[in-house]
């Protein structure tokens, strides 16, 4: 049996746990990931549907589909966190990565749809990096 990992969102409203037993790892730099996250890009863990189970809230998650593609987002409906959703066609069970209270085993496999990658975000990988906020000037 794999090590098992919990997970919650940002309020603690909905709490899961899943087993560390993930089959892909992509950061995905796609257009809609990018407006679903509201970040640079997707961190989504890809397991069996059935890996999950549900500790806390479930009636507090909303699932989104979006009508002509094949991508959807579940979410916290006190603070909006992003939470595991089973893909549309019922294969995968996908974890956004930021979801989890402790680190996966699993290592990345790609970051995808790199050609939609913001320029800002490139740029923003080369910028000083420090553990919490900057010193005011």
């Amino acid at each position: 049996m794999s090590k098992l990992l919990t997970g919650s969102c940002c309020c603690g409203s909905v709490e899961y746990t899943v087993e560390d037993d993930f089959k892909l790892f992509f950061f995905c730099h796609c257009q809609q990931c990018r407006k679903l996250t509201g970040s640079a890009h997707a961190s989504n863990l890809f397991t069996s549907p059935d890996n999950i189970k549900w500790n806390k809230g479930r009636d507090k998650t909303k699932r989104y589909e979006h009508p002509e593609r094949s991508f959807a987002r579940v979410f916290c409906t006190d603070c909006g966190s992003g939470l595991p959703f089973q893909s549309k066609n019922g294969k995968f069970l996908i974890v956004p990565a930021g979801s989890l209270n402790e680190e996966p085993s699993k290592q990345l496999d790609a970051q995808i749809f790199c050609a939609e990658k913001t320029d800002w975000h490139k740029v923003g990988l080369q910028a000083v990096t420090v553990d919490g906020f900057p010193n005011p000037k």
